[in-house]
């Protein structure tokens, strides 16, 4: 299958090594990717903060930028949801742009969900010896995603899946949300983190780069040794 991949942008900026992951996971499954330079940010970060003319301007452009591909993967639940979900919303009354929003959102999938429910892939070779805890980013609710990041995890060779206290409880970062409510979103990712202690997991998984970020930061400032990784980090492991 000839695949594009749709980076995000703390992907790019800090967290390269998940897209790097994607790229030979899903090269080892037998696709071809191709990576449109001309992307930029999905618009998320101005839809979130209410300026909705903005998100359209950049909302057109990723549209135009990848509307042409066949099977778009994003390694990211948010910015996965904000094409599926938010653009479709954002045009639904622009005869011209909401068809081309609606055809570029049903040709996008994030990473474990194109995996499990598309590929009909939950093995993919890799190995870990430890145990593992999950860490549901928020949009994959949105997504209707709730199985498919343990049932790939569950299939790595070594790895034990532990019980995460409130799995699905937003760790805190959202985006902006951080930088608007500093003191709420350091209550948030303490109850994580303490969560996560107490699942005495070795490693913490999770599908986007935002909540990896949040949570490996307080994990390390803490002095916890507990590793956090992208989900396709952990399947390139051999």
């Amino acid at each position: 299958m000839k695949l594009s991949l749709m980076i995000t942008c703390l992907g790019d900026m800090f967290r390269p090594a998940a897209g790097e992951a994607t790229v030979k996971l899903l090269k080892r499954l037998g696709h071809t990717l191709d990576f449109p330079r001309a992307q930029t940010c999905c618009g998320q970060p101005m839809f979130n903060s209410g300026y909705s003319d903005q998100a359209r301007e950049v909302a057109r452009h990723t549209i135009e930028v990848f509307e042409k591909c066949e099977t778009i993967v994003v390694p990211s639940g948010s910015c996965a949801a904000m094409v599926k979900k938010e653009y479709p919303h954002l045009f639904e009354h622009d005869a011209v742009w909401g068809p081309r929003a609606a055809a570029l959102a049903s040709k996008t999938f994030e990473l474990t969900d194109f995996l499990v429910n598309r590929l009909q892939v939950t093995d993919v070779g890799a190995k870990f010896n430890g145990q593992v805890a999950c860490h549901f980013a928020c949009h994959l609710r949105l997504l209707g995603q709730q199985h498919e990041l343990p049932t790939l995890v569950s299939h790595v060779s070594g790895a034990k899946v532990v019980p995460l206290y409130h799995e699905d409880q937003c760790c805190g970062f959202g985006g902006s949300f951080a930088v608007r409510y500093p003191q709420v979103s350091g209550n948030m990712v303490d109850d994580k983190v303490r969560a996560i202690l107490q699942s005495q997991a070795d490693i913490v998984v999770s599908t986007d780069t935002g909540c990896l970020m949040n949570i490996g930061g307080r994990l390390h400032r803490e002095g916890h040794p507990v590793e956090v990784v992208h989900i396709a980090e952990l399947l390139d492991r051999r």
